[in-house]
């Protein structure tokens, strides 16, 4: 391996390292307000859905209906794996039933 590319990932690994053990740090010393709080607690959802809704569009309206059946069973029943098996069962036979 040349040394430049170690470097990179050292320093890469490094720079991960520090931002992660310095949000610790500060929130060691310090509390961030509740909006700051409530905010943080939905970010994961956020990003969740940041990276699903491009692929539902890339992948056309038997996606999209599919999404919409995950989140109708989720609502409806709130178990997680009969909501993912509705979801592919749906997209499954949507593609099946619509060829193209």
């Amino acid at each position: 391996m040349r040394w430049d590319v170690l470097a990179a990932i050292l320093g890469m690994a490094l720079a991960t390292y520090l931002c992660r053990a310095g949000g610790y740090a500060v929130l060691r010393v310090t509390r961030p307000p509740p909006f700051v709080q409530a905010m943080l607690q939905h970010l994961p959802g956020c990003i969740f859905v940041a990276f699903l809704v491009p692929a539902f569009a890339r992948a056309g309206w038997p996606a999209i209906a599919a999404g919409a059946v995950v989140l109708l069973v989720q609502a409806r029943l709130g178990r997680l794996a009969l909501s993912i098996l509705a979801g592919v069962g749906t997209l499954w036979l949507l593609r099946l039933a619509v060829p193209g």
